[in-house]
């Protein structure tokens, strides 16, 4: 009696079984890791299940052998073969249209599977593409960062994961991108995904921001509009600024002076993180007429960090001042403004 062999991953999912898709899928499983290669199937079984939610038919509304390559091999420049001196997207664009030149494949078609790779973390572009360029993005998307999974059939995502396991695929791809950028700088330029990832992992300034390239452009452009608000330019002067900007009931000024990510205490007890967090709290002392002074105490400072301590007296909170000593650590910033990062008036 013999047994029936299980059928594979590419059966269970009713992947398009033509000469072309059999040959980027085995192309793509041996050229890139496992996490990738899962996430790269299991991206086209969501653009396929995207494309039925949306009424659109294989053969007819969209090219499904397109759209198939596209997906399987949008990652194909995290590979070893596909690693060149550009953005791994626009890599593997390339690396993808040699695979298609080499088995005849037209130009038409290529230049579709070119524009849905370069273009897969392209969000609000790729999806005013061609269908198969905004349906590969769409389930590029779903797999990485679930958007619209609730639209999926339900039980589809338990299936595939099943048969592809996930492999911490979110960060292990981040860390596949971020080992390129960091051997190829060139790879990650500023304002691209692979760029963000560089700055998130290199010291804080490494990487110029937007504004330092305005700065750096060499037209002398100035800031105008919200981006003219001062700066402090020494970290004795976040002090000065914060009383100011609360004087005047600037909220967004007071804001300027807190990193993203900063801690602060308003009161003893309550420690807040990030700005969302900061805001309610520096209004409820606008909006309370609050007022304060700061008489320097001693300040510490090494390289683009300072330790800084103030006296400080605080007025309108209560029947009575509020008197106490502040621990501050400030950043100073890629534009060489100085804000906080740890703003605790009660630490002591």
């Amino acid at each position: 009696m013999t047994t029936e062999a299980p059928l594979s991953a590419f059966e269970q999912l009713d992947l398009p079984d033509t000469n072309l898709t059999r040959g980027a899928y085995t192309y793509a499983a041996k050229a890139t890791a496992a996490f990738v290669h899962h996430h790269s199937v299991r991206s086209y079984v969501f653009a396929r299940a995207h494309a039925q939610n949306q009424g659109l038919h294989a053969g007819t509304d969209y090219d499904d052998e397109v759209l198939f390559v596209s997906c399987v091999l949008h990652d194909i420049g995290l590979s070893e073969e596909g690693d060149g001196d550009q953005r791994f997207e626009v890599d593997g664009a390339d690396t993808a249209a040699a695979f298609l030149r080499e088995r005849g494949v037209d130009e038409r078609r290529i230049a579709l599977v070119w524009d849905a790779i370069a273009l897969h973390t392209s969000e609000g572009i790729a999806s005013r593409m061609a269908t198969e360029v905004a349906l590969a993005q769409a389930g590029i998307a779903t797999d990485i960062l679930g958007a619209r999974r609730e639209s999926l059939p339900a039980g589809l995502a338990d299936h595939v994961h099943a048969l592809l396991p996930r492999m911490d695929l979110g960060y292990a791809l981040s860390d596949a991108i971020l080992t390129q950028a960091l051997a190829k700088p060139q790879k990650a330029s500023p304002m691209t995904f692979p760029g963000e990832l560089l700055r998130l992992h290199l010291p804080h300034g490494a990487r110029p921001g937007w504004y330092e390239l305005l700065a750096a452009a060499g037209w002398g452009d100035t800031p105008v509009g919200a981006t003219a608000r001062r700066h402090a330019e020494t970290p004795q002067q976040v002090g000065t600024l914060f009383t100011e900007y609360l004087a005047a009931g600037d909220i967004e000024g007071l804001l300027s002076l807190y990193e993203p990510n900063a801690h602060f205490v308003p009161t003893p007890g309550t420690h807040l993180t990030g700005t969302d967090s900061i805001r309610p709290a520096l209004q409820q002392l606008i909006d309370g007429g609050a007022r304060l002074t700061l008489e320097p105490r001693d300040i510490r400072q090494v390289d683009d960090l300072a330790l800084v301590s103030n006296h400080a007296t605080l007025t309108g909170v209560g029947p009575e001042p509020v008197i106490s000593t502040t621990t501050e650590i400030l950043r100073r910033q890629p534009d060489g403004g100085w804000v906080h990062v740890v703003d605790d008036p009660y630490f002591s």
